[in-house]
């Protein structure tokens, strides 16, 4: 399973899939806390359950897009830190996922109307 990831992120050590996997864990909990928060200022708690989960979704989403590139560069700052050498691979890395991973949600929230493959 290992091996798999790092060949899919095309990635050498095992410790460039942990730090990967700690800046996704946390950045999809900070998502999830941060969205709390937001509908309770919007006052959504009260809206219906079948209303309240897609908005509520709605609101996790850019907030995980724009959390990921953080926390990616921060990851990228940690990794400079341990090893002594600027290295903006993790930053990079992180602002690729993003990318896709907005297309991707775009894409299912427009009914795949747009970015046809």
């Amino acid at each position: 399973m290992l091996e798999k990831l790092k060949n899919k992120w095309e990635i050498e050590s095992n410790f460039q899939v942990i730090i990967i996997l700690i800046v996704f864990a946390v950045t999809g909990s900070a998502a999830a806390k941060i969205s709390g928060p937001i509908t309770s200022y919007f006052e959504l708690d009260n809206v219906h359950v079948l209303l309240y989960w897609p908005i509520r979704l709605l609101i996790v989403f850019p907030a995980y897009q724009l959390m990921l590139v953080f926390f990616g560069l921060l990851g990228s700052i940690i990794v400079s830190v341990f090893t002594f050498q600027i290295n903006k691979y993790y930053y990079n890395f992180f602002l690729k996922m993003s990318i896709i991973f907005s297309k991707k949600m775009i894409k299912y929230l427009s009914f795949g109307i747009l970015f046809n493959d």
